[in-house]
């Protein structure tokens, strides 16, 4: 069997192989199981050892135990639903067997009169015998039943009987791949192949054994093909030759001397970097994540400018309307009026739309601020040189894979998220883009003070507002739910506005998930001019809009936030350069986790930081709703566990990029593990 087809063999339907007819397999494909490949991921979370062999003397009640016994005599009474019963012996006692159920013939077949049968089961004694009921391992080869069976956390409608059958069908027929990893790497494993991993994955007394090599070989297989992936990814675009940008430094030196403030490090350090992707004949396809409050937008349009300068075009899409606008009045702001600025937004008429449409064929617009409706197919760019993204971590690879190629070959793509994760997390999320990081933020933000409270101190909170409002300032109040609900104890958004509102009269909004888009931006909009002085509302507040007059955040239930949630919520304060207060309130009997995830908040406010502990306290699927973001959810590697393999994998993938080595042998680990829907063209 040559190596194409031992892979294709892993990849096939399910229908392939023996005892899956198409109820089986649908009921597989229910829980994301469509190919050969896929069972081998379901491992199993405990087993049953039916090696050892009992004699009926000397059985145990409600125990598992394994028996050979001769049937005897067969019981099938004609009255409906009492159960058939054949009495059977083995040198020591008596035993019966007995089926609710179960036809004549299928009992005939399986107990013969006076054949050797092995038998295991769950031992009962009813009326002074000891009785094995409906048992579901019986066989005259005792080697198929005195093993260790497992037991998997199983979908409705298999057996356990059948799906240690399945499995056991794969290993026998398990294909051996030839090698795809170089000697170095194969040493860290001892050598183990990857087919023997397997086996030894699915072995009983392997299970939980997350540190062997066995394990630790198919987590960096995993880890490994991702890097890969994201490697030949940024190949492929840095191999598009582009038009060089070229514009005058001295102009922006004088855009960034008219600022009221100074730039940090970072913030040069990655304007830097982007510059010299634009000025590059190499095609950028950069991030640039930076924590709330670093600064990013301002960069954003430094480069933005310069592309300007350059003759090009530049499109900044925005999650939200009101984000959009911000950035848009922004521009206003800092660039020269000869530079023409235009903003698409859904209140636009279709008039409008169609006279911006139309600027921007004939490059009478520069730069254009909007939402996703800027890459509509009607919208059409004269010399598009850059697009920017801001909040994007809800693209995944392939969504940025089919934006960069339908940027076209001139244009650069820079991408902005707010949002700091973890190195590890970083280099599998965004592992196909080269990365720039604003840590610093910039001096005249202030560090958010917070506090913890608990429910019984409200007064003490609410005086405290009223001190705040008394100052001009604005509050933000955040509950976790929008109605009352009796299953979870959190205070709803609903009642906290009834509550707030008659002590603050005319004073205060509610805004959820419920609200219309359109509600929103006037609600929004409305508290951004000082219109009313508390916000309530769901975790739904935008992320990296400015609201420089708010300066107090008051959250609730805060014990039921993730600590990346809470820092991103925290950072809707402190955007201007008053003191700024989060207060995180907490019903009482926290849990150990809870505590911790307080305390972290009071005595940090570096992102990056926040979200390393964020992990280790949630797992990394669960930091800011990334598992609902379509990135690659791994079945064996964990960031946090295996934090050295990450490290590892990306060694090795210098090591081959610098080298220049032909990845065509890493085609099968490419094709296994779900990827070549990106690259499809290796050697």
């Amino acid at each position: 069997m040559d190596i194409k087809r031992n892979y294709k063999y892993l990849l096939s339907d399910l229908s392939s192989l023996k005892g899956i007819g198409i109820k089986t397999a649908n009921l597989l494909k229910r829980k994301k199981i469509n190919s050969i490949f896929d069972l081998l991921w379901k491992l199993p979370k405990s087993y049953t050892d039916r090696s050892l062999s009992s004699k009926i003397k000397d059985l145990k009640i409600d125990e598992t135990q394994t028996i050979t016994i001769i049937p005897l005599k067969y019981s099938f009474p004609r009255i409906r639903n009492l159960p058939n019963r054949v009495s059977c012996k083995d040198e020591t006692g008596e035993i019966d067997c007995v089926f609710f159920n179960s036809y004549e013939g299928y009992i005939k077949k399986i107990l013969p009169i006076g054949k050797e049968v092995t038998i295991s089961g769950k031992i009962k004694f009813f009326r002074n015998k000891y009785q094995l009921t409906n048992p579901k391992y019986i066989s005259e080869d005792s080697s198929l039943i005195k093993q260790k069976h497992n037991s998997y956390s199983l979908t409705e409608g298999i057996s356990e009987k059948v799906y240690n059958k399945i499995i056991l069908q794969i290993m026998n027929n398990l294909p051996k791949i030839d090698e795809w990893h170089s000697r170095d790497i194969l040493k860290k494993f001892d050598y183990i192949s990857w087919n023997n991993s397997i086996k030894e994955l699915h072995r009983p007394e392997n299970i939980g054994k997350f540190k062997e090599n066995f394990y630790q070989r198919l987590a960096f297989d995993e880890i490994f093909s991702t890097f890969l992936v994201n490697s030949e990814i940024r190949k492929k675009i840095k191999k598009i030759k582009k038009t060089k940008k070229i514009f005058n430094s001295k102009k922006q030196i004088e855009i960034i001397s008219k600022l009221d403030f100074i730039l940090t490090n970072d913030q040069k350090k990655t304007l830097n970097e982007i510059n010299k992707d634009l000025c590059s004949d190499k095609k950028m396809f950069r991030l640039l994540q930076g924590d709330v409050g670093s600064g990013k937008t301002i960069v954003s349009l430094i480069s933005s400018f310069n592309t300007i300068n350059s003759g090009f075009q530049v499109a900044v899409m925005a999650p939200t309307e009101i984000l959009a606008r911000q950035h848009f009045l922004l521009a206003k702001k800092i660039f020269p009026k000869e530079i023409y600025i235009e903003l698409l937004s859904g209140k636009s008429t279709y008039k409008d739309k169609k006279n911006i449409s139309e600027k921007l064929r004939n490059k009478k617009i520069d730069i254009i601020f909007g939402t996703h409706a800027l890459f509509q197919k009607k919208i059409e760019f004269k010399k598009l040189g850059l697009i920017v993204i801001d909040e994007q971590h809800k693209f995944g690879v392939n969504q940025r894979k089919k934006l960069s190629d339908k940027a076209g070959k001139d244009c650069d793509v820079l991408l902005m998220t707010a949002t700091p994760i973890p190195r590890t997390l970083t280099m599998t999320i965004y592992g196909d883009m080269d990365l720039s990081i604003i840590r610093e933020k910039p001096n005249i933000r202030k560090p958010v003070k917070t506090y913890s409270k608990p429910e019984s101190k409200i007064d003490d909170i609410i005086k405290f507002v009223k001190k705040e409002i008394m100052l001009g300032n604005q509050i933000f109040w955040v509950c976790p739910l929008i109605e009352e609900s009796k299953k979870i104890d959190h205070t709803s958004a609903v009642k906290k506005f009834e509550y707030l509102k008659n002590i603050f009269p005319k004073q205060v909004y509610l805004l959820h998930g419920k609200t219309t888009v359109d509600e929103k931006e006037i609600i929004l909009n409305k508290f951004l001019k000082n219109d009313f002085k508390i916000l309530v509302s769901t975790t739904i507040i935008e992320v990296g809009i400015d609201f420089p007059n708010a300066n107090v955040i008051v959250i609730e239930n805060a014990n039921k936030f993730g600590l990346s949630q809470l820092h991103q919520l925290r950072g809707r304060v402190g955007r201007g350069n008053k003191e700024s207060s989060c207060i995180l309130m907490f019903k009482s009997n926290l849990s150990d986790n809870a505590k911790k995830r307080i305390n972290i908040l009071k005595e940090t406010n570096d992102g990056f930081k926040i979200s390393e502990e964020d992990m280790k306290l949630r797992g990394f699927g669960d930091i800011l709703g990334f598992k609902q973001s379509g990135i690659k959810s791994y079945r064996l590697a964990d960031p946090i566990h295996n934090h050295n393999l990450f490290i590892l994998a990306e060694k090795e993938i210098k090591r081959i990029e610098k080298e220049n080595e032909n990845i065509s042998r890493f085609k099968p680990l490419i094709k296994l593990y779900d990827r070549a829907d990106i690259i499809n063209d290796i050697a």
